[in-house]
């Protein structure tokens, strides 16, 4: 017979190691670059509704994010732009794209305690070199049963990997920070989603919380994780 949860997977930007903070620190520097040609908040507004528009576009990810900066500055400056500013904000991508990988604090004890029990997965969205670099740099690559990068997390993509590498939604669990990306689409496909803020997370990424959903649960860090998991079954 087959358990409740067999199989629990994790995101890994803002979930497991530091990430969003850097998206953060160089936009602030673009903020900086272009300061006497738009205010900081238009250029934040901007900014975001460029992002949105090249989603489809670029995916997710540094790349779009410094194409859609690069595409920002030519906009807010009439094509104006200097040349040494477009260089500034390719070489910040490449600084971003070199970051050394910092594990959140209890990361690696909660996927080496879950992975003892259940099957562990890695879930994540972004570019394939970057999200592949930064796993292999996490140290905590080993550890899982599977690895999914995918270009966006929906109702059919979790129902997939969960049929492909498990025994399906139902007896699956998503942890992640991403109210719209990491715990709604799950808890539509009938899988438990647990949501662990993170305190910085991308605009894009807010949605509202699936409250009174019986397999939703919200966690104040990932210690808090294996309990959990062990409490479902």
């Amino acid at each position: 017979m087959t358990r409740n949860l067999t199989t629990v997977a994790f995101d890994a930007d803002d979930t497991l190691w530091h990430n969003e903070r850097f998206f953060k620190l160089t936009q602030a520097h673009f903020q900086e670059l272009l300061t006497d040609h738009a205010d900081p908040n238009h250029l934040e507004q901007r900014l975001l509704a460029a992002e949105k528009r090249n989603i489809g576009h670029y995916g997710f990810g540094i790349k779009g994010f410094v194409l859609s900066m690069i595409e920002t500055a030519i906009e807010v400056t009439e094509e104006r732009v200097p040349a040494h500013v477009i260089r500034s904000l390719i070489e910040a991508g490449q600084e971003m794209l070199r970051h050394p990988i910092e594990l959140l604090p209890h990361a690696a004890q909660a996927v080496a305690a879950v992975a003892e029990t259940h099957r562990v997965l890695l879930i994540t969205k972004g570019d394939l070199l970057d999200q592949e670099r930064k796993l292999a740099q996490s140290g905590l690559g080993e550890m899982f049963d599977g690895v999914e990068i995918v270009s966006n997390k929906t109702r059919a993509v979790y129902h997939a990997i969960f049929d492909r590498h498990g025994d399906g939604a139902a007896h699956a669990m998503m942890v992640g920070n991403s109210m719209k990306s990491d715990v709604l689409p799950v808890v539509e496909a009938g899988g438990w989603a647990v949501y662990v803020p993170h305190g910085q997370t991308w605009e894009i990424e807010h949605a509202t919380p699936p409250d009174g959903a019986a397999r939703y649960h919200e966690l104040s860090d990932l210690g808090e994780l294996p309990a959990l998991v062990s409490q479902i079954g």
